[in-house]
């Protein structure tokens, strides 16, 4: 359990600080004596891209998991984990089968009663809808090169873990698109995902290692698609490109 809350504590406080560190780029906060100015920072700045920084903790979960295939130590230290959460044997909750979809539907909640996010409704489900289906594709081939046994031996279909990959991406979209309105919506959202990683490995579902390596490649396809959206849009609804205040991590 202390590990997953370190978990928690690296991917949601690590992205939530560039909140404060950015903020004063974000347009509502340009001073009228030096507008034209900061504009030019905000352009230069701005806009499409992944950065390094913000790939930083997805691309490290990723590569945790990835060495902890082969690593002996890392095995061991999986199997003591097992051990540690599956002290009730009998043990079982289907709540992770629907908490996994908490964080991105409640973008849309927070919408409908009144809330407003970054995106409006097309261009929010243009973002949701590419990093899932990227992630998906991503996840789903890459068990299938793998083939790693499950804890409990029901298939080798374990590494990632596809709930969790499915609930950071919801958790790094909601923490996106609220990240200007308070940063508790991101705290919710991702408290919402390592729950759900949790849950995943207390069901015997999955190693530690697929819940880490999960949450990565879930947090990288909202990312991809935030970078995507901009450039698809623009392609087919003509939008114009408008400049954002970079997200950081």
């Amino acid at each position: 359990m202390r590990h997953l809350l370190i978990l928690f504590l690296i991917a949601g406080t690590g992205r939530l600080y560039s909140q404060t560190s950015d903020s004063t780029l974000h347009p509502r906060n340009l001073s009228p004596a030096n507008n034209e100015a900061q504009a030019k920072v905000l352009k230069t700045n701005s806009g499409p891209g992944l950065t390094f920084k913000r790939m930083i903790v997805p691309l490290s979960f990723i590569t945790y998991g990835a060495i902890s295939q082969s690593n002996e130590d890392l095995k061991d230290f999986d199997n003591n984990i097992k051990k540690l959460v599956r002290k009730d044997a009998d043990f079982h909750t289907p709540v992770d089968n629907y908490l996994q979809y908490a964080p991105g539907l409640a973008v849309y909640a927070l919408n409908a009663v009144g809330i407003k996010g970054e995106h409006n409704f097309r261009d929010r489900t243009m973002i949701y809808l590419l990093s899932n289906v990227m992630m998906g594709i991503t996840v789903q081939s890459i068990k299938k090169i793998t083939k790693v046994q499950r804890p409990e031996g029901s298939g080798t279909n374990a590494f990632p873990s596809g709930h969790t990959a499915t609930a950071f991406a919801g958790a790094e979209f909601l923490r996106q698109e609220y990240k200007d309105v308070s940063p508790w919506y991101g705290i919710a959202g991702y408290a919402a995902a390592t729950t759900t990683g949790i849950m995943r490995m207390y069901n015997n579902k999955h190693w530690f290692r697929d819940v880490v390596a999960g949450a990565g490649f879930g947090i990288l396809s909202t990312e991809a698609a935030y970078w995507l959206e901009p450039i698809i849009a623009k392609k087919i609804f003509r939008k114009k490109t408008v400049y954002h205040y970079p997200s950081g991590l």
